[in-house]
């Protein structure tokens, strides 16, 4: 049976105990123990810095921690001026259902303004809360997303995939499309709190995405904000972003669907509003596991090729089977070819109709192919000269969007016969 509510009982009555607040800062939490006492102190500092005059709620959103994640959000002494919950969630296991309870927590508050940030992050400082709160209450924004600067490898999904997709599909170019932090005014958060999606991979990884789409296909008034460098727990892409993978794309493709009279006209890209200071730091390092990336892609075409050569035109599976034939000092999968498998398999999501999770598995081999050539391609550049490439990159993808079209509405065609 669904739940009607991500809020339990004593979340409820705390929030009814609380009556209305100016601002929200929603802090969604799962094992953080180490991180989420310096969160809720530069949060609680932001706050008293800027929005003294505010009344102020944090709510911290735990997913049911092992450790001791929420005895330690417990513990800090917030300024005695402003509220504090911490709760643990109901609802499937995922960020997703965390916000579902801060966005019904927000709308119950009646705020003016609600942010939320991760609670990873160990660059965080009481700036971001002005950065990403003022854009709302000032200029009234509905939904701000993030500019951080990230290390080249931080962030593959985005670079490779989320932001040249958001960016060709849509027509705005928000460059942290699922970048985890961010700010929404009352209307905002209460539309999210009221979709009917929260039994779906919305609840888990796809979040940040479906909120951004729904932004932009509901003409929300959007910005972007600078926030500077991002550090958290960074995670190798070799080792630990197939899940994340697999349920971002299911999500984007989705909304692909339920969106196809909007973007289908859509060509080319205009800039969102930018809010916040532009200096630039040369982010930390990220590891990666360049040779584990390439095996995981050797060991798919091994089990997957002849799928994939159904799958993807023939001029994408030579490049595939040229690929797992190289040596890892000279491996790359072009970024033509990438767009060319993206778009053939939106198209072909559209129109396969049983177990679309296992057709997803089925090509991450091939994500892991194209961020092992990102890294060869990038491996003696700064993070900023890599940056140039992600926007070549994302250009090819407006480019060929009349191709995403075509194949979109052949593969339709196709499966209206069978």
């Amino acid at each position: 049976m669904p739940y009607k509510t991500a809020l339990r009982g004593y979340t409820s009555k705390r929030v009814e105990e609380i009556g209305s607040a100016d601002i929200l800062i929603g802090i969604p939490c799962f094992n953080n123990e180490k991180t989420v006492e310096h969160v809720i102190q530069m949060v609680t500092h932001g706050l008293a810095a800027y929005y003294n005059d505010k009344r102020c709620v944090i709510v911290v959103a735990d997913g049911g921690s092992t450790d001791d994640s929420r005895e330690v959000a417990k513990e800090f002494q917030i300024k005695p001026w402003q509220e504090k919950i911490v709760s643990i969630y109901r609802g499937p296991g995922g960020k997703g259902t965390a916000l579902r309870s801060v966005f019904e927590a927000a709308s119950r508050l009646n705020i003016k303004a609600l942010a939320v940030v991760d609670s990873d992050l160990r660059s965080i400082t009481p700036d971001w809360v002005q950065h990403l709160l003022d854009p709302v209450l000032s200029k009234g924004c509905q939904f701000i997303a993030p500019v951080y600067l990230r290390h080249k490898y931080d962030g593959t999904i985005t670079n490779n995939i989320v932001y040249n997709l958001t960016r060709a599909l849509y027509g705005k170019r928000i460059r942290q499309p699922i970048g985890g932090d961010f700010a929404l005014s009352r209307d905002a958060a209460k539309f999210y709190a009221d979709q009917d999606v929260w039994e779906t991979d919305v609840a888990r990884y796809g979040i940040d995405i479906w909120m951004t789409t729904n932004a932009i296909t509901q003409n929300f008034r959007i910005g972007q904000s600078n926030l500077g460098a991002k550090i958290h727990d960074a995670k190798d892409p070799g080792q630990h972003l197939g899940p994340m993978f697999r349920q971002v794309l299911w999500t984007v493709f989705s909304l692909m669907e339920r969106h196809e009279g909007y973007w289908k006209g859509i060509r080319g890209s205009e800039a969102v509003e930018l809010f916040g200071d532009q200096g630039y730091v040369e982010p930390e390092p990220v590891k990666v596991d360049f040779e584990a990336m390439i095996e995981h892609f050797k060991i798919g075409y091994q089990q997957f090729s002849s799928l994939w050569r159904e799958i993807f035109c023939r001029d994408c599976f030579e490049e595939i089977v040229r690929c797992a034939e190289t040596q890892p000092k000279s491996f790359h999968l072009s970024t033509d070819a990438w767009v060319q498998i993206l778009y053939e398999l939106a198209a072909t999501f559209h129109q396969w109709r049983v177990n679309r999770n296992k057709l997803i598995d089925l090509v991450t081999p091939l994500y892991y192919a194209r961020v092992a050539s990102f890294i060869r391609q990038t491996w003696e550049m700064s993070s900023a000269e890599a940056e140039d490439l992600v926007e070549e990159q994302a250009l090819k993808f407006e480019d060929h969007k009349d191709y995403l079209v075509k194949v979109w509405d052949e593969k339709s065609v196709q499966a209206a016969k069978t």
